[in-house]
């Protein structure tokens, strides 16, 4: 316990002896590329088409 005691006091010390501290936007815009894959809806869709279709026409299945 006191290593952890002793771990704080340097840790606030050396924030106490950073200084000022500067933030800045980048020169150029963040890019977030989002890959997304779609497939799981366009299959569920069908699914429930087909299923729909089934029912509507139950005498030819």
């Amino acid at each position: 316990m006191n290593g952890l005691k002793t771990s704080a006091a340097v840790g606030l010390a050396s924030l106490a002896l950073s200084g000022c501290i500067t933030v800045e936007a980048p020169d150029e815009p963040i890019v977030i590329e989002l890959n997304v894959n779609i497939r799981q809806e366009v299959i569920y869709r069908l699914a429930e088409d087909a299923g729909n279709t089934i029912e509507e026409n139950a005498d030819i299945f």
